[in-house]
């Protein structure tokens, strides 16, 4: 008979990873590490509601996936541009721009 290791990651249909028993997918605590530079101490303080083993595991995915990981923020990242340049200067930003409170 086997053992049944505990992994803390799930995938859905759409084969995104998320941290099982929560509502936060793994690269979510990928983006904190990589963004702000956080342990997983204080992703863990941040996060209070994950444990350090499930940012330990999400973070072990992230490293067995990291090519995919990466390549998905890159597109993330590339869509948000997208958007952004779609939607143009907002009119609280425009109105600031001629009040010349902003560059």
């Amino acid at each position: 008979m086997g053992i049944v290791i505990e992994s803390h990651i799930r995938l859905d249909d759409n084969g995104a990873a998320w941290i099982d028993d929560t509502n936060t997918k793994v690269i979510e605590v990928v983006l904190d590490q990589l963004a702000y530079g956080w342990s997983p101490e204080e992703i863990h303080f941040q996060h209070s509601y994950l444990s350090l083993a499930q940012i330990h595991a999400a973070l072990s995915y992230y490293h067995d996936h990291q090519s995919e990981l990466d390549a998905e923020i890159q597109r993330q990242l590339a869509e948000v541009e997208s958007l952004k340049n779609q939607a143009g200067e907002s009119p609280i930003h425009k109105r600031y721009k001629e009040l010349g409170k902003l560059p």
